[in-house]
């Protein structure tokens, strides 16, 4: 990326006030101490974000500068800020700073030292530090005196915008300047902001070097060359399915697919904890221990045992932990060129097949519809699940056209024959409220056909609606559950919701007219 000089961020702070990359257990004494969080019978520290328990997208900013102008794709994901009122907020963020005791990360995003972005994190909570301790990569730290990192986020969840002077949407703000080379972060405490906010910087730069930058879990077998990739949005199961005892954990949420391989941009894992049991996720059940960040876990205050079944704060209680936390995860955390493919949807529709092999003009066209549900506690107010489409499955964080993502997939499927699958981790039987969901077990057995390649070997039938092609049988699932109509009540429900969801596929997909007859054509029948 282009380098443009700024101010060093330590120069301008009162030194003896902040603490330079303290180990795990300095900031877990000082997060107690400094009443942050609390520590569990685990040893895990679990901390509450208060009013923010999802991220806040109505709130997030690109500045508009020479180097952003003409390339973001800009609308109500990329809004505008103008680089006055980000510059007007870097100053009170500076003098918010002057007055508390900071705390900094020094370390890196992009296991592939050729496509590493260096950041450092500025942070006024020790359990914000520790968190994003756990996420990055923890590498050695830069010697700042000589050296400025290639981004700075800057997270002070007290400091507030004024939306009037600032002409911002609320009191919170996620502000990214790539000519500032600088992210900054007010008036929230849910820590997946920084996560997000890195990933969408990578999301802009990694493009323009060819790199193909995925919102994707990925795991491998025995061998480097046994690499599968899962696509989805918060809470369709890319963490749960990614770690699998059977197979070596790469990464669970974000990664770069260079010309050579796959690579994961953090050292960490934000695993969605809900409901979670050692029965069902045994690898993140395990993980949860010393050193580990939980957000918005309900805790008996006397025992300090937790209660994920809980869902009193949010839906979207999670953890943060290092990657070593998984064993047998592969360090670095790098492979070769995936082989398969799954797309991930929580059809709260209720229709979508439970999997269904596609052929590469049916994987573009569902990675650019991304549909999903949105579910409770991911975003602000998001209390049921919600039907939505993200292009991309990812679309909150891509600060360029859709179609640049779109066409660095289909490049790779061409270029190593990748097989593709989009399966549905949402409901069966019935939408949201009617239905049930299609039982962990059941879709580990299919992702496990589908990589191991026993999916090539059988026979399949293609629905009528959506066109997809549903394989007649699977060891270990029940043939009816496999066609979704088979499992509903009233099969004229099943059409009438069907239809219903094909009509919504079409009415997204009209703003994609840029792409070709073939991939247009590849969606569902009405």
């Amino acid at each position: 990326m282009r380098k443009v000089k700024v101010l060093n961020t330590m120069d301008t702070l009162n030194l003896k006030n902040v603490y330079k990359n303290l180990s795990v257990s300095q900031l877990i004494e000082k997060a107690i101490t400094r009443k942050e969080a609390k520590l569990t019978e685990r040893g895990a520290i679990d901390a509450f974000t208060g009013q923010f328990t999802g991220r806040s997208p109505k709130d997030k900013y690109i500045v508009v500068d020479s180097y952003t102008k003409d390339k973001v794709k800009w609308g109500n994901v990329n809004q505008q800020m103008s680089q006055q009122t980000f510059d007007s907020l870097y100053q009170r963020a500076l003098a918010y700073m002057s007055e508390r005791e900071l705390f900094t990360f020094e370390g890196a995003a992009g296991a592939d030292p050729k496509h590493r972005l260096s950041i450092r994190v500025i942070n006024e909570f020790a359990w914000h530090n520790l968190f994003v301790k756990q996420l990055f990569i923890d590498e050695e730290p830069l010697d700042s005196e000589k050296q400025e990192p290639d981004f700075t986020v800057m997270c002070l969840p007290g400091l507030k915008a004024d939306p009037t002077e600032d002409n911002l949407n609320s009191e919170t703000f996620i502000a990214i300047s790539f000519e500032r080379r600088m992210v900054l972060i007010g008036g929230t405490a849910y820590a997946g902001e920084m996560k997000k906010s890195v990933f969408s910087v990578l999301n802009y730069l990694l493009p323009l070097e060819g790199i193909f930058p995925m919102h994707c879990s990925a795991n491998m077998g025995e061998r480097s060359d046994d690499v599968a990739l899962f696509f989805g949005l918060s809470g369709t199961g890319k963490t749960t399915l990614s770690a699998d005892p059977e197979r070596k954990l790469i990464g669970d949420d974000e990664h770069g697919w260079s010309d050579n391989g796959v690579f994961n941009f953090e050292g960490g894992c934000y695993a969605k904890c809900i409901g979670l049991s050692q029965e069902k996720e045994p690898q993140i059940w395990k993980a949860i221990q010393y050193g580990s960040v939980l957000e918005n876990v309900a805790m008996d205050e006397e025992t300090r045992t937790l209660n994920f079944d809980d869902n009193t704060h949010t839906e979207n209680t999670r953890a943060a932990y290092s990657i070593e936390k998984i064993p047998g995860a592969v360090t670095p955390s790098m492979a070769g060129h995936p082989k398969v493919i799954i797309f991930l949807t929580a059809d709260a529709f209720g229709v979508l097949p439970p999997i269904s092999k596609l052929t590469k003009e049916q994987a573009m066209y569902h990675f650019l519809s991304g549909y999903t549900s949105k579910l409770a506690g991911t975003e602000r107010g998001v209390t049921k699940p919600e039907a939505t489409f993200s292009a991309c499955f990812g679309e909150p964080f891509l600060p360029l056209d859709p179609s640049v993502y779109a066409e660095l997939l289909g490049e790779k499927i061409d270029d190593h024959d990748v097989r593709v699958y989009l399966v549905n981790t949402g409901w069966s039987g019935g939408p949201y409220g009617v239905g049930e969901r299609v039982k962990l077990a059941y879709t580990r057995a299919m992702v496990r056909a589908a990589i191991n390649g026993d999916l090539e070997n059988v026979n399949y039938q293609q629905e009528s609606i959506f066109g997809l092609f549903i394989p007649e049988a699977i060891a270990g699932v029940p043939t009816d559950l496999l066609t979704p109509s088979h499992t509903w009540e009233n099969p004229k429900a099943y059409d009438k919701k069907a239809r219903e969801l094909a009509e919504r596929f079409h009415a997204n997909f009209d703003r994609f007219s840029n792409v070709s007859q073939d991939i247009q054509q590849a969606g569902p029948k009405i």
